[in-house]
């Protein structure tokens, strides 16, 4: 059985293959799909919306069970900001760094006990056919704002930045397995596998 995961990023696709590994399906990419160029307007203003939009529009097109998710960074001291935004976050121009060093920039005068923040991300899972119910699940992680990129050997987008509660280390800097059991797509993805293995197996 094959199942889409709805991203054009390849650090969120890599995660959701290690996250999803006991699942007896094939995790296929959009570019495997032959949906690179498909366009999604995220226009809602929350993940829930946002993850919805994706994972029926890509469902809709290809035809398969697919999984798509909306996820961000949340920080209290700009007010929930870049929230859905955070991959737009400082225009189109920008990569991972350049949103990491715009984000930096905001929190400047921050000091270390005022730089809360947590990571959130709802997965949506869609079935094309109207079979399966749409079901959502959603995760989070608590943590804070460095001063600075701690960039490491694993990570992406704002991993570099983000420090979970409990450690010193960033997410980028913490082993891919510690990462997954504690991060807010690690949490929504362990609520998604009884699901799969469902559909799966009834299948």
């Amino acid at each position: 059985m094959k199942i889409l995961i709805g991203t054009a990023n390849p650090g969120k696709l890599r995660e959701y293959r290690e996250l999803l590994a006991d699942i007896p399906a094939t995790f296929v990419s959009t570019a495997d799909a032959g949906l690179a160029s498909l366009e999604v307007d995220e226009s809602a203003d929350t993940f829930t919306g946002n993850a919805l939009i994706k994972a029926r529009a890509y469902a809709q097109a290809s035809g398969l069970l697919t999984l798509a998710d909306d996820s961000g960074l949340a920080v209290d001291a700009l007010d929930g900001a870049p929230g859905v935004h955070s991959a737009r976050y400082g225009g189109n121009g920008l990569d991972d760094r350049g949103r990491r060093q715009r984000l930096l920039a905001a929190l400047a005068d921050v000091p270390e006990g005022q730089r809360t923040a947590r990571f959130v991300c709802v997965i949506a899972l869609v079935d094309p056919s109207g079979e399966h119910n749409e079901t959502l699940t959603e995760g989070t992680v608590e943590g804070r704002i460095a001063f600075e990129d701690r960039e490491g050997p694993v990570g992406f987008g704002y991993d570099a930045v983000f420090i979970p509660e409990g450690y010193e280390e960033s997410f980028a800097q913490l082993p891919g397995s510690v990462k997954h059991e504690m991060s807010h797509r690690g949490r929504a993805a362990r609520q998604m596998v009884p699901v799969l293995q469902r559909i799966v197996g009834a299948d």
